[in-house]
């Protein structure tokens, strides 16, 4: 097991920045329209700030960087899931080290995934918006994973921790809901090919299966102990 210096200076850098680098065209592309929005079209801006990260080749650029980002927040937000099992599941205690480095990138991502199609496939038209988020259920489920997130992510300080005490817990356990939500957005987004939610929601499912069947265990072993007292 590594020591809490090395976690500290090597590995929790190391994956700082590995967490950072499929967020660069997103955060490209937006600085890019705050910075140029007044020297050219947002047309012109996008095409020409997209195609720097190669995403030209695609028939539609702005979907697909959605897209992208979008499927990176769902995995950030599944491997915070499972970082918990594995780690009792291959008793690697020094995993929990970075569960809520993941958990904020999973929030990050999604926030960057909201963000593009806020402003460069929405473009900030409001009346749009809000009716895409009233009538078009995928988009519903979405934004109600990122207001859930937030809370989480608000929360995620020892500070914050201590404040809270068992309520910290208690809040956390929306992750149980977020994720499920994300696998259904995605789901719901998909039209032809579902392979990728399945996929998804089956990981989610063995999860979720794996964490309620560990509780179900140390109840059983709580109830247990008081009688073989006697």
């Amino acid at each position: 097991m590594p020591s809490q210096k090395a976690i500290r200076r090597f590995y929790k850098p190391a994956l700082f920045l590995l967490c950072v680098i499929p967020a660069l065209p997103a955060i490209h592309s937006l600085a890019a329209l705050v910075a140029n929005s007044f020297n050219s079209s947002v047309s012109e801006l996008i095409v020409s700030s997209i195609s720097f990260w190669k995403f030209s080749r695609s028939a539609d650029p702005i979907a697909r960087l959605l897209h992208e980002q979008g499927e990176w927040a769902l995995r950030f937000l599944v491997i915070t899931l499972a970082v918990t099992p594995v780690r009792f599941i291959t008793g690697q205690a020094w995993l929990l080290n970075f569960r809520r480095m993941l958990g904020l990138f999973g929030f990050t991502y999604v926030l960057l995934h909201f963000l593009i199609w806020l402003s460069l496939d929405q473009g900030f038209y409001w009346a749009g918006i809000g009716a895409d988020i009233a009538k078009r259920p995928f988009i519903t489920i979405g934004v109600a994973a990122l207001l859930l997130l937030i809370p989480l992510a608000v929360t995620s300080t020892n500070k914050m921790m201590r404040r809270l005490g068992t309520r910290w817990h208690k809040l956390h356990r929306l992750i149980y809901l977020i994720v499920p939500l994300g696998v259904w957005h995605f789901y719901w987004l998909v039209k032809k090919d579902v392979t990728e939610p399945l996929i998804y929601a089956a990981i989610t499912a063995f999860l979720l299966g794996y964490r309620y069947w560990r509780a179900s265990k140390r109840k059983q072993a709580a109830a247990i102990q008081p009688t073989s007292l006697h």
